[in-house]
């Protein structure tokens, strides 16, 4: 009987050799092909036996992805058997899976991670963004059966069958990286029910991406509630004192928040209190806060129904800070336009220019659009820009107290250079209430 090890290397090889076989709808494989892949799979599986597999490799569910563009990449299938369609997207940070997959920006999106192993460090309760996966599905290279951290309670692919998620995984995501950089962040249908390529064809066809699409609406808050947890520490970390009686209340106005913006919020030694995207900007006003933030979500921000009309209510009565589709509201409200990027930018290492200093933050960031900085007025100053792409990254109205940013200051993933906002909103807060 073959090792365990000796099972890894068989499959791994056989991996190497037969994934990145995508074809265009239309074009057969030749026979040669068809032939080889057989021939490695069957000697595959007559060197290792049943019992030396693990439980993912053990007679493994096959998955295609099939674009809208006709494009087929070919893998295996783990969590829920289905079929899901959804615009697909790329993200290149090393971590974070558990944290992208909760995020409620990925809303009505299939991602692809582009790190080599996905389930490393399992999953645990307290890393969740949301208090469910918001991500349509998600495809992998390589999905890890066994967590090392003393952190996981419980394992990622039990987690990810427990929840519901199809996923694909063997998947060759280099070859649908580059795709996408080509093509862009095209719609597809991921399927990991059996279901044969031939079927799944026109219906990516008619998969419908993000655009003019209200998500937020759908991830948001139906009621406010107050948020009083901060950011995990290690259990050696002890928590810096905070003053009870300076504690300004805030709003957030949720479009779809991640819980580590609220945890950044409380460690400032801010009140923090979610509203619902439907509230007026009379019952915010009203409500004693000394500053509003306007949350990350998913989808267009054009098609945000009421989002301008309660933005415009609020510019120059509070201090205001926007995160990601928070930015992008704002610069619609203050007259600017929004554009959508070829394919995004979602990863946790991309550069940006702090302009008022020349320090160059590198940022976590998760959005397809962004607002084109030629169509804003003259008064709004351009904070930060990308550094890879040129596009804006950072506004502000300063006479006003208003700022936001398109990257993601709180990370998770990601690295912190740009947690001084929250520092910086915090004292623009303070100097309000007094």
């Amino acid at each position: 009987m073959a090792s365990q090890a000796d099972a890894s290397l068989v499959t791994l090889m056989w991996f190497k050799d037969t994934r990145a076989r995508f074809v265009r709808v239309g074009r057969r494989k030749t026979e040669w092909e068809e032939i080889r892949a057989r021939a490695m799979l069957s000697s595959a599986l007559r060197m290792v036996t049943t019992s030396s597999l693990p439980r993912l490799l053990d007679s493994p569910r096959p998955a295609h992805l099939v674009l809208a563009d006709g494009t087929v990449f070919s893998g295996f299938a783990a969590g829920a058997p289905a079929i899901i369609d959804g615009e697909v997207v790329f993200n290149t940070a090393m971590t974070g899976y558990q944290e992208m997959l909760t995020d409620p920006s990925y809303h009505g999106q299939i991602l692809c991670l582009t790190t080599s192993h996905v389930g490393q460090v399992g999953v645990n309760a307290l890393d969740a963004e949301s208090d469910r996966v918001w991500a349509r599905a998600l495809i992998v290279q390589d999905l890890d059966r066994e967590p090392s951290s003393w952190r996981s309670e419980e394992d990622a692919s039990d987690w990810l069958r427990r929840v519901g998620v199809a996923v694909g995984w063997g998947f060759d995501v280099r070859s649908i990286v580059r795709h996408i950089r080509t093509a862009g962040a095209v719609p597809g249908v991921l399927a990991t029910d059996g279901t044969e390529v031939d079927a799944l064809v026109e219906r990516a066809r008619r998969a419908r991406g993000t655009d003019g699409c209200d998500l937020a609406r759908e991830v948001a808050c139906g009621e406010a509630y107050a948020w009083d947890r901060g950011p995990w520490r290690s259990p050696s970390e002890s928590a810096p004192a905070m003053d009870p009686k300076d504690r300004p209340p805030v709003a957030v106005i949720d479009f779809g928040v991640k819980r580590s913006i609220l945890r950044r919020l409380v460690a400032e030694n801010l009140r923090v209190r979610v509203l619902p995207p439907s509230v007026s900007a009379r019952e915010v006003l009203t409500g004693g806060h000394a500053g509003v933030v306007l949350s990350n979500g998913p989808g267009d921000p054009a098609a945000v129904a009421g989002a301008r009309e309660l933005i415009d209510g609020l510019v120059g009565k509070v201090p205001i800070l926007g995160i990601c589709l928070g930015c992008q509201l704002l610069g619609l409200t203050l007259g600017g336009r929004t554009v959508k990027l070829p394919y995004g930018h979602h990863g946790g290492n991309h550069p940006v220019r702090e302009l008022a200093t020349g320090r160059v933050l590198v940022t976590s960031q998760n959005h397809n659009y962004a607002v084109e900085e030629s169509s804003l007025p003259r008064e709004v100053e351009v904070t930060h820009i990308n550094l890879t792409d040129g596009t804006l990254e950072g506004l502000a109205l300063p006479r006003v107290g208003v700022e936001a940013v398109q990257f993601h200051p709180e990370a998770a993933p990601g690295p912190n250079d740009a947690v001084g906002l929250f520092t910086r909103f915090a004292q623009r807060c303070r100097e309000t209430e007094s």
